[in-house]
């Protein structure tokens, strides 16, 4: 005797196949309700399944984020976040204006994340005295890197990095600042 059922043939001998279920199901930015008896719930539910989940990976796999764990493990011994605030753990001398702009946008972005600072942004002025150049030559760079889509100015007048930025910074920017400071 064969002691598997399908779903229909369970609700049936219980009686459910007359009662009305809603069945909810919320994925990501996607949600739906279904109801109806416990069949087309459940045939509506499949259909779901197989017809968004593989939209949904290749949406996915088309969206770009940040996984955290390696981006810390790629700044090692490059940035940290002090209970003062953003800081770099390298020279200056050996950085670019705009990277180090960028790497204190990191850090901050990197310290929101792990719940050590409120906000992951930065002020104009913070920046300026974390690259110790006028306000002019911090505007100037602060703009490149808007231009170039590393940075963004927020409208409290804040500066935060950028997704791409992020992305950039990990696969072109950090081996070479790595490179030089290892001579």
């Amino acid at each position: 005797m064969d002691r598997r059922r399908s779903v229909g043939e369970t609700a049936r001998r219980n009686g459910l196949s007359k009662e009305t279920i809603t069945a909810h199901i919320k994925y990501r930015d996607v949600e739906q309700t279904f109801t109806g008896n416990v069949n087309d719930v459940w045939i509506s539910i499949n259909r779901f399944f197989s017809e968004m989940m593989p939209a949904l990976e290749v949406a996915r796999k088309a969206l770009l984020t940040v996984d955290l764990e390696k981006l810390i493990d790629d700044c090692k011994n490059i940035i940290t976040v002090a209970p003062e605030g953003p800081s770099l753990l390298v020279s200056k001398q050996k950085l670019t204006d705009g990277e180090t702009l960028v790497l204190y946008l990191l850090a901050a972005y990197i310290g929101n994340k792990l719940g050590l600072l409120n906000i992951d942004t930065l002020s104009k002025e913070e920046l300026q005295a974390g690259l110790r150049k006028s306000a002019k030559i911090t505007s100037t760079r602060l703009g490149e890197l808007c231009r170039e889509g590393l940075a963004t100015k927020t409208e409290e007048d804040n500066y935060r990095i950028t997704t791409i930025g992020i992305k950039r910074l990990q696969e072109e920017a950090l081996p070479k600042i790595r490179e030089r400071i290892q001579r």
